[in-house]
């Protein structure tokens, strides 16, 4: 029996030879050609005809989208599997579109290529679990990896009150011009939640976290109590954001399985006549402050999930200028985006 034959297509030549390495081990397949750039990995389909093609989508001279593009025109019967570092919603999904069976990130290859290699070769569609809940609604045929996917993950531990009902989707964002009006804002936010009988998850920097029990404090919040009964979570951020960052982006799967162990915990500490949780923080405006704005973005969506599925009311807090405002309009617009309502004090 002929031997699938097989394209590696990507840039940087170190991962190059990993893929083909692992390649190497699996029985029956076969590497008949490597390319390094997208004009190159269109000439190479064209004469190879191969039955897969591993495609990275930065390469350049011509983009992995575009390349694919024209490789299913003139080499029809080969199957490409995106094998990426991109996790943009946007990006993805227009792989899929363009009939891509599979798409999964570098970060997960060493466990998921060979499930998805197999998928994509019977002729099923494969997402890596490395892509976002957002991006896999809209397909929903795609084999996941073998494991949980980030969806069945979330169900398995989603706290007990999304299972009773459906709630109307609150994610708030607020642009506060200093310190003080971040803080006046999430004291609001806190307290209230408190008051009505919620359970509050607050993720922030020490020195906020300091100085929102000190404001609590003063309007007469007993949050020593909240801490001990449950319904105040206190978190640091860069310890949270630590827990679910893989190399400089927010991993799906492992996010909402923190962030649902989190709501479930607080749920159970909820005591209002209809209880809720509330969560506020600044994970994402921390990592757009540290340059890394697509990070911010998917974090932001996959909050939006969680504010989807449970009973979650989320505040997202920015402190921004009105420079940062103009300088990096475009990021500014693609956060509010992910938002059901966006408010600037």
């Amino acid at each position: 029996m002929r031997s699938v034959q097989v394209l590696v297509v990507d840039d940087y030549e170190p991962f190059r030879q990993f893929v083909c390495s692992t390649l190497g081990k699996i029985p029956g397949l076969r590497v008949v050609g490597q390319a390094s750039d997208g004009v190159e990995a269109v000439r190479k389909a064209e004469k190879l005809q191969p039955d897969l093609i591993l495609m990275d989508i930065g390469l350049p001279s011509l983009s992995g989208i575009e390349a694919a593009r024209r490789i299913r025109k003139l080499a029809p019967m080969s199957k490409i599997l995106f094998l990426s570092q991109e996790t943009s919603g946007d990006v993805v999904q227009e792989a899929l579109r363009l009939g891509a069976p599979g798409y999964i990130v570098k970060a997960h290859a060493g466990s998921e290529l060979p499930a998805a290699m197999e998928a994509v070769l019977q002729g099923q569609q494969f997402v890596g679990s490395g892509v976002a809940d957002y991006v896999l609604s809209e397909f929903r045929g795609a084999q996941a990896p073998d494991r949980l996917s980030s969806k069945e993950t979330f169900a398995s531990i989603a706290s007990p009150l999304s299972q009773e009902s459906r709630v109307t989707r609150c994610h708030e964002v607020q642009f506060y011009s200093d310190d003080a009006s971040f803080l006046a804002g999430f004291t609001r936010f806190v307290e209230a939640a408190l008051e009505a009988g919620n359970a509050v998850i607050v993720v922030v920097t020490e020195s906020h976290r300091n100085s929102l029990l000190q404001r609590l404090q003063i309007r007469g919040v007993d949050i020593f109590a909240a801490i001990e009964k449950g319904s105040y979570i206190p978190l640091d951020v860069a310890d949270t954001l630590s827990t679910f960052m893989v190399n400089d982006l927010p991993d799906p799967v492992r996010f909402l399985k923190i962030a649902g162990d989190l709501v479930a915990s607080a749920a159970r500490a909820a005591k209002g006549e209809s209880p809720r949780v509330a969560a506020c923080g600044e994970c994402a405006p921390i990592l757009w402050a540290q340059g890394s704005a697509d990070a911010a973005i998917q974090l932001e969506r996959l909050w939006d999930q969680i504010a989807k599925t449970c009973d979650v009311d989320i505040l997202c807090g920015y402190v921004l200028n009105s420079c940062q405002h103009e300088q990096e309009s475009h990021i500014y617009e693609r956060i509010c985006a992910q938002h059901s309502a966006v408010c600037s004090l």
